[in-house]
Parts: C-alpha cells; sequence; structure tokens
C-alpha cells in the first residue's frame, strides 16, 4: 500500500513538473512569434529587443531549472500574482460608487454577483481573505507580520463598508497597496540569496559535467532531466485545443448570429444545428488546426513529441502482435519525429504560407508513413528469417508475421494508387513512389527466403544449394535498392537545383549519398569477395568420399550430420561438409575445431595422412604412404550448430585443442582436443592467429586499501 501511494505521488510530481514548465514554452513562442515594429525609433526598437531577449532568458532559465528550484519559483511567482491581484481588487473596488451595479453581469452572461450591496460586500471581504491567507502561506510569513498583511489587505474594504468618499477610497487603496508591494519586494531581496547560489549550483553542475562528459552527454542529460518531450507534446496538444475551443465558440456565435438576423426557424431547428458541425466546417477547422499548429519552429517540434508517442505505440503495438523482444526494435518513436522535423526542416514548413503549408505537410507526412513502413518492415523481417530458419511449426507464431508483411505489401500499393488517381507527376510523387516499390521489393525478397527455408526445413535431405539461393535472391533485392538509391540522389538533385534548394537538403542528400550509395556499395562488394574467397578456399581442400568417406565413421563438427556424398579435409585434418565450412569461412578463416589456418598455399600444404575428427585416418587420394592409424581418443564436441553462420565470438564454447602439421614420421594421430602444447609450442604453431582468452581477471581493477 505504502509502495502504491510513494509511486502515486512520484507520478503526481512528474506531471506537475511538467505542468510548470509549460508556460515557459508558451512565453518562447510567443515572443518568437510576436509582431516587430522597427519603425518605433532607435531608443524603442533596442528596448523591444531587450525585453525581448530579457523575456527568452529567463523563460529558458526557468525551464531548465531542477524539481526542486522549479516549484521554489512557482511558489514566489503565484504569492506575487496574489498580492497584485488583492492590490487590483482593492483599487478596482474602491474606484467604482455604484460597484454592484456595474458588475451585475459577467462577461459570458451569467449572473455571479448579487445585487445588494453587503451581500456584496462579505462576498468581496471572503475574495480578498482568500487572497491575503494564500499569499501569506506561500510567503512563509511569520504569524505577526501575517496577520499584519491580511490586515492591510482589508482595509480598502473597510473603507468601502463605512462609505467613505471616493477619493480618501482610492487614496487607503494605494497606500494599501504600496505597503503590499514593500513587503513583497522585502520577501524577494531576502530570498535574492537563494536564488543566486541556485543559479551558481546550475552552472557548476553543466560545467563539471561538460568537461567530463562532453556535451553529447550534458544534452542528453538535460533532455532526460526536464522531460522536454513531454513538456513540447503538453505545450502543443495545449495550444491546439485551446485553439478548436475558441474556433468553435466563434463559428456558433456566427451561427446564432446568422440565424438571430434570419428570424430563425419556427421548430427551433436552428439552435440544434449551432451545436452541429457540417463535414465541410468540421473539415476548414481541422485544416486551420493543423496550419497553427506548424507555425513556428517550437510548434514543429511539438508536432514531432505527438507523433513520437504515436508512433512509439505503435512500434510496441507491432512488437507484441509479431512475437518480438528485440530492443533495438522498440526505436520507432525515435526515428519518426527526427524525420519527421528534418523533413519540416528541409521543406521550411513553418515559414511557408498557410495554405502551402498544408499541402507541404500532407507531403511531408506521406514520406513520413513510407519511412515507418519501412522501419516496420525492418521489424518483421528478422522475425520471419528466425521461424524459418529455425523451423518453428507452429501456425500461431508465423500468421502475425505473415499478416503484417502482407500489411506491408499492400499499403504501398493502395498509397502510391491513390496519389498517382489525385496528383499529376513531381519529384514529391516520383520519390513516395520510389519509397512505396522499395518496400513492396523487399517485402518480397523477405517472403521468397522465408520460402525458400521453410521448403528446406520440410525436405528429409540437406539441401547444399540452399545458401546460394538465398544470397542470389538476397542480391537481387540489394542490386535493385542501390539502383534505388542512385535514383533518389538524381531526384534530390534536381529538386534542389530546380525546385526548392537549401542547405539542410544538400547536407541530407550528402548524408544519403554516403550511407546509402557508397557504404551500401561498399559492403555489398565487401560481401561478394568474401564469398568468392570463401569458394575458392573450399576448392583449395581436398575432397573425399566413396569407401575413403565410410572410412572416416565421424559426423560433421559443425552440423552433427553424417557424410552422406562427401566431405572436405582442411589442413589440420578435420572433416566437414563443404557447404557448413563455407558458412564457417564467411565469418572467420580458422578451424571451427583447433583454430588453426584453412586456408594455405599450394606448395606449403601437407599432403599427409588425413585424420577424422576422432584421431582416425582415411588414406589421400593422390598418395598411398600414410602413416598407420593410431587408436582414436575421446571424442568431445563442442562446436556450434551451423544452422546460423556464427560471428567472431561464437566459438567461446568451443573446446579449443591445437592440431597442426608436422612430420608425417612423428606425426600422432590422437583426439584433437586431448593434445596439449604448452605456450611457446602453440605461439609457434599458430603466430598468425591471435590467442582468444576465455576468462576476464575480474582483479585488474581493484586496489588496496
Amino acid at each position: 500500500m505504502a509502495s502504491t501511494q510513494a509511486r502515486i505521488g512520484q507520478q503526481a510530481l512528474v506531471v506537475l513538473d511538467v505542468a510548470l514548465r509549460v508556460p515557459c514554452i508558451f512565453i518562447i513562442d510567443a515572443i518568437f512569434n510576436s509582431y516587430y515594429d522597427p519603425g518605433s525609433g532607435w531608443a524603442g526598437a533596442m528596448g523591444k529587443v531587450l525585453v525581448r531577449v530579457l523575456g527568452i532568458l529567463i523563460s529558458s532559465v526557468v525551464l531548465l531549472l531542477s524539481q526542486k528550484a522549479l516549484l521554489k519559483f512557482y511558489t514566489l511567482f503565484f504569492a506575487v500574482l496574489l498580492g497584485m491581484a488583492a492590490v487590483l481588487f482593492n483599487y478596482y473596488a474602491t474606484s467604482h460608487i455604484d460597484f454592484y451595479s456595474a458588475y451585475y453581469k459577467a462577461a459570458l452572461g451569467f449572473r455571479l454577483l448579487p445585487r445588494n450591496g453587503p451581500t456584496l460586500w462579505l462576498g468581496m471581504a471572503a475574495v480578498q481573505l482568500v487572497f491575503g491567507v494564500g499569499y501569506v502561506f506561500l510567503l512563509n510569513l511569520q504569524s505577526v507580520f501575517a496577520a499584519l498583511v491580511v490586515l492591510d489587505i482589508m482595509i480598502p474594504l473597510w473603507g468601502l463598508m463605512i462609505e467613505l468618499p471616493a477619493d480618501v477610497r482610492q487614496l487607503v487603496a494605494v497606500f494599501s497597496g504600496l505597503a503590499l508591494a514593500l513587503n513583497t519586494a522585502v520577501c524577494l531581496a531576502m530570498r535574492l540569496k537563494w536564488f543566486y547560489y541556485s543559479c551558481r549550483y546550475v552552472y557548476l553542475l553543466v560545467r563539471h559535467m561538460y568537461r567530463i562528459y562532453g556535451l553529447q552527454l550534458l544534452l542528453k542529460d538535460t533532455w532526460k532531466r526536464i522531460r522536454f518531450p513531454d513538456v513540447l507534446r503538453v505545450f502543443w496538444l495545449t495550444r491546439v485545443t485551446a485553439q478548436a475551443m475558441i474556433l468553435v465558440y466563434v463559428v456558433r456565435a456566427v451561427r446564432r448570429e446568422s440565424g438571430d438576423a434570419t428570424g430563425g426557424a419556427a421548430d427551433g431547428s436552428s439552435d440544434s444545428q449551432g451545436y452541429l458541425l457540417s463535414w465541410d466546417v468540421f473539415w476548414d477547422l481541422t485544416s486551420n488546426l493543423i496550419i497553427s499548429g506548424c507555425d513556428s519552429t517550437l510548434t514543429v517540434l511539438g508536432m514531432s513529441a505527438v507523433i513520437s508517442s504515436v508512433a512509439h505505440y505503435l512500434g510496441l503495438s507491432i512488437l507484441a502482435f509479431i512475437g518480438s523482444t528485440e530492443e533495438e526494435d522498440k526505436r520507432l518513436g525515435f526515428v519518426a519525429p527526427v524525420l519527421f522535423f528534418i523533413l519540416a526542416l528541409q521543406t521550411g514548413l513553418s515559414s511557408l504560407d498557410p495554405e502551402e503549408r498544408l499541402v507541404r505537410l500532407s507531403r511531408n507526412m506521406c514520406l513520413l508513413l513510407t519511412a515507418i513502413l519501412h522501419f516496420i518492415h525492418g521489424m518483421t523481417d528478422p522475425v520471419l528469417m528466425s521461424l524459418s530458419a529455425s523451423h518453428v511449426s507452429s501456425v500461431r507464431r508465423h500468421v502475425p508475421v505473415l499478416l503484417v508483411s502482407t500489411a506491408l505489401f499492400v499499403l504501398p500499393v493502395v498509397l502510391s494508387y491513390a496519389l498517382w488517381h489525385h496528383y499529376a507527376l513531381n519529384t514529391w510523387l516520383f520519390a513516395v513512389t520510389a519509397f512505396c516499390v522499395e518496400l513492396c521489393l523487399k517485402v518480397v525478397v523477405s517472403l521468397t527466403v522465408y520460402a525458400l527455408f521453410m521448403a528446406d526445413g520440410f525436405s528429409n535431405i540437406l539441401w547444399e544449394k540452399l545458401d546460394d539461393y538465398v544470397y542470389y535472391v538476397r542480391s537481387t533485392g540489394n542490386i535493385i535498392e542501390f539502383l534505388f538509391g542512385v535514383i533518389m540522389f538524381g531526384n534530390g538533385a534536381y529538386t534542389m537545383m530546380f525546385e526548392s534548394g537549401s542547405k539542410i537538403r544538400a547536407c541530407m542528400m550528402c548524408l544519403h549519398a554516403y550511407f546509402n550509395i557508397y557504404l551500401q556499395a561498399k559492403n555489398g562488394w565487401k560481401t561478394f569477395i568474401n564469398r568468392r574467397t570463401a569458394v575458392k578456399k573450399i576448392n583449395s581442400l581436398p575432397e573425399v568420399c566413396g569407401d575413403q568417406l565410410r572410412d572416416i565413421e565421424d559426423v560433421c563438427a559443425i552440423c552433427y550430420q553424417e557424410f552422406a556424398t562427401s566431405a572436405r579435409i582442411t589442413p589440420c585434418h578435420h572433416y566437414f561438409h563443404a557447404l557448413c565450412l563455407r558458412k564457417w569461412l564467411y565469418i572467420q578463416d580458422t578451424c571451427p575445431m583447433c583454430h588453426q589456418r584453412v586456408y594455405v598455399e599450394e606448395e606449403s600444404r601437407d599432403r599427409a595422412a588425413f585424420s577424422n575428427n576422432n584421431g582416425g585416418y582415411a588414406a589421400p587420394q593422390d598418395a598411398a604412404a600414410a602413416a598407420a592409424p593410431q587408436a582414436p581418443g575421446e571424442n568431445q564436441h563442442g562446436q556450434p550448430d551451423a544452422a546460423e553462420p556464427p560471428g567472431d565470438g561464437a566459438a567461446a564454447g568451443v573446446q579449443a585443442a591445437a592440431g597442426g602439421p608436422g612430420d608425417v614420421d612423428n606425426e600422432l594421430l590422437e583426439d584433437n582436443d586431448s593434445i596439449e602444447y604448452d605456450e611457446d609450442e602453440w605461439s609457434t604453431l599458430n603466430s598468425s592467429t591471435p590467442i582468444e582468452e576465455d576468462y576476464i581477471n575480474d582483479d585488474t581493477d581493484s586496489t588496496e586499501d
């Protein structure tokens, strides 16, 4: 129970912290969007600039305050507001002789104030008492000073009750306000020392973090500490909600006035229609809200924060639906707002005219939608490959991923059809169509590879060409994707030169050329070279088949399957399937069992007798001068399974043993896992491959007292 209450209290503090920082964003946004008149003279211009800079500076400092300092600042701020409200209330009340008659109705037409004077005076006294008690409580005044402050606030009302002359009442209200202002100034001056030390503490903390962790971590820590995405999100939603309420109120007021001017309907239907919005009016209101929701840089950031929240929960829902637990796939809430903000900066969204801004925003949202679909495909593709490669037989695991993949194929087609049906061909439509076609191609490649792996899972024999077919399919898809990248670079260059060139667009084109063209081509060529080298290494190794294969009486140390047709022999005399060894050689050029080099030059290759994985041997095909086999030792398999090519660290669990070429007459064909060498002999035999330590000395960083 206590933990629940503590958690609720902590959440309430978080909500309060975010709510107290939002007004700072409103003030900064209002200052940036306010009209600046340069024709008011030199002194007036300097004064306006100074006020703007001071407002932005104070708002930024309050925005960056810690939670404790922020609460204390707002405590003083609300105390000052209550004092100002009490003073203005007294002065305004004493300035009107017929007070209750002048304020008989409020602004919206509701009767809030009573007619008779004594009741009105009692209500005013209650309001001023609330102001005084709140002022005293927020400033934490002592009992004597608190009583004097409340008395000072109530004195002008007493003058109104005893019907003093109007000029005397005004004079009493002025002196009461001066006394309250003096008390407020003294209280703030006494707390000026706290404000100085708070600012100094923030400055020293920022300088310390900058020197130790750098600017990037400093900005990241500040971003999280003030919960800036939540602040921007609340700012944008509050701003849009307020504008929506104002627009709806104005529309209903205009309809009501137009109905009164025409005499209204006899059946009273005009009253019901005043509260219902037609589709055209609703669309106009929505368009105006969207246009005003991205009219400045801060509002664009707020819209990006809202998009981040929507994309985050969309990504989590898709991950839960397809059954993925990868942490890297939860970055959709970060990728989507960054792309939206970059597109807004690239197209100058906030500086466009309202009508053009709406069109540009819709185009940016189409591009963002295609990017989100590409990211979702990146989330589903690993799950699809994992289910097919591991031969999962549960239909419930396959159906969600296949449904998402089908949707990723259908949605781009529908989007492209709708856009081509309503718009003429231009650079933007060409870019969206290219992204949609590229996504469809990725989905087709993923489903093709999935089908190949599933066919291999239902097959009872080893499909040696499976790896080649998968490589051919993926390579074809990568080549087409690379061509699309080149085409998109040309489309962007045309847009920058003839339509809307900007520095941000040029930077984005450089990033696109580096990541999507250069690196993709480099990685593709590297993969091709690695495969060609692996095939060359495999072809250089001797092959055993027929009777010699049956004499081995062993299994492949990678996949643990028997040798059906043939086997390849490494220079260290270990037997593997050609396909399994080729997958291993894609990653590293060492034997999976003893970590010796697999590929050696022809003139230095040992042509001696070949021992099997347990220490037995078979005579080579080109020579009969092989030594007699020794008694095989105990086999200890610790090799990884070859369903997927292991990485550099995948062989950490292999019981590595030495077994290298030596003199044929002195060769001991014992179990490779039982041969031991000392450190000098191992470094001599395996000088080209570094030794991987299987332990870490945890006492390295320990210190003694």
